[in-house]
Protein backbone atom coordinates (compact mmCIF):
# COMPACT_ATOMS: atom_id res chain seq x y z
CA UNK A 1 0.00 0.00 0.00
CA UNK A 2 3.33 2.44 0.94
CA UNK A 3 4.46 1.67 -2.77
CA UNK A 4 0.85 2.98 -4.37
CA UNK A 5 0.65 5.94 -2.41
CA UNK A 6 4.48 7.03 -2.89
CA UNK A 7 3.27 6.73 -6.80
CA UNK A 8 0.33 8.83 -6.51
CA UNK A 9 2.28 11.58 -4.55
CA UNK A 10 4.63 11.81 -7.43
CA UNK A 11 2.07 11.97 -9.75
CA UNK A 12 0.64 8.80 -11.18
CA UNK A 13 -2.72 7.47 -11.70
CA UNK A 14 -4.67 4.47 -12.05
CA UNK A 15 -4.33 3.73 -15.68
CA UNK A 16 -7.05 0.89 -16.94
CA UNK A 17 -6.53 -0.44 -20.59
CA UNK A 18 -8.78 -2.68 -22.46
CA UNK A 19 -7.31 -4.29 -25.15
CA UNK A 20 -8.86 -6.12 -28.11
CA UNK A 21 -6.99 -8.87 -29.96
CA UNK A 22 -7.88 -11.01 -32.72
CA UNK A 23 -7.36 -15.14 -31.51
CA UNK A 24 -4.49 -16.33 -33.13
CA UNK A 25 -6.22 -19.15 -34.32
CA UNK A 26 -9.60 -17.43 -35.46
CA UNK A 27 -8.51 -13.99 -36.84
CA UNK A 28 -12.31 -13.13 -37.07
CA UNK A 29 -12.92 -13.34 -33.13
CA UNK A 30 -12.11 -10.68 -31.11
CA UNK A 31 -11.20 -11.40 -27.60
CA UNK A 32 -10.63 -8.58 -24.48
CA UNK A 33 -7.87 -8.41 -22.00
CA UNK A 34 -7.81 -5.97 -19.18
CA UNK A 35 -4.73 -4.11 -17.72
CA UNK A 36 -4.47 -1.94 -15.06
CA UNK A 37 -1.58 -0.22 -13.57
CA UNK A 38 -0.29 2.72 -11.48
CA UNK A 39 1.52 5.10 -14.55
CA UNK A 40 2.17 8.63 -15.69
CA UNK A 41 -0.17 10.92 -18.34
CA UNK A 42 -0.06 12.07 -20.89
CA UNK A 43 2.89 9.77 -22.18
CA UNK A 44 1.69 6.47 -19.73
CA UNK A 45 5.15 4.87 -20.60
CA UNK A 46 4.35 1.46 -18.47
CA UNK A 47 1.02 1.10 -20.62
CA UNK A 48 3.08 1.28 -24.29
CA UNK A 49 5.94 -0.39 -22.99
CA UNK A 50 3.31 -3.04 -22.22
CA UNK A 51 1.82 -2.81 -25.86
CA UNK A 52 5.07 -2.89 -27.00
CA UNK A 53 5.56 -6.35 -24.87
CA UNK A 54 2.07 -7.58 -26.36
CA UNK A 55 3.42 -6.97 -30.37
CA UNK A 56 6.06 -8.76 -29.40
CA UNK A 57 5.79 -11.92 -27.44
CA UNK A 58 1.97 -12.72 -27.65
CA UNK A 59 0.28 -14.11 -30.78
CA UNK A 60 -2.81 -12.29 -30.87
CA UNK A 61 -2.45 -9.33 -33.15
CA UNK A 62 -3.86 -6.26 -31.36
CA UNK A 63 -7.24 -4.56 -32.79
CA UNK A 64 -7.37 -1.72 -30.70
CA UNK A 65 -6.45 -0.45 -27.11
CA UNK A 66 -8.66 1.74 -25.00
CA UNK A 67 -7.84 3.04 -22.05
CA UNK A 68 -9.10 5.63 -19.13
CA UNK A 69 -6.70 7.62 -16.66
CA UNK A 70 -7.17 8.74 -13.20
CA UNK A 71 -4.77 10.41 -11.02
CA UNK A 72 -6.19 9.62 -7.28
CA UNK A 73 -4.64 12.28 -5.77
CA UNK A 74 -5.06 15.87 -7.33
CA UNK A 75 -3.76 18.98 -6.51
CA UNK A 76 -5.10 20.20 -3.37
CA UNK A 77 -6.65 16.98 -2.56
CA UNK A 78 -3.46 15.68 0.04
CA UNK A 79 -2.33 18.25 3.11
CA UNK A 80 -1.11 17.41 5.76
CA UNK A 81 -3.14 17.56 9.01
CA UNK A 82 -2.04 18.20 12.82
CA UNK A 83 -4.40 16.91 15.30
CA UNK A 84 -6.77 14.29 15.62
CA UNK A 85 -10.43 13.60 17.48
CA UNK A 86 -12.42 11.15 18.85
CA UNK A 87 -16.09 9.90 18.74
CA UNK A 88 -17.42 8.18 22.11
Amino acid sequence: MARETEKMLRGYGLTTAEMFYRMPDFRNVLNSFIWQEYDVAPDHPRLFRFIEFWQAEIEGPLHSVRFVHRREIAPGEWRNVRGEFYLN
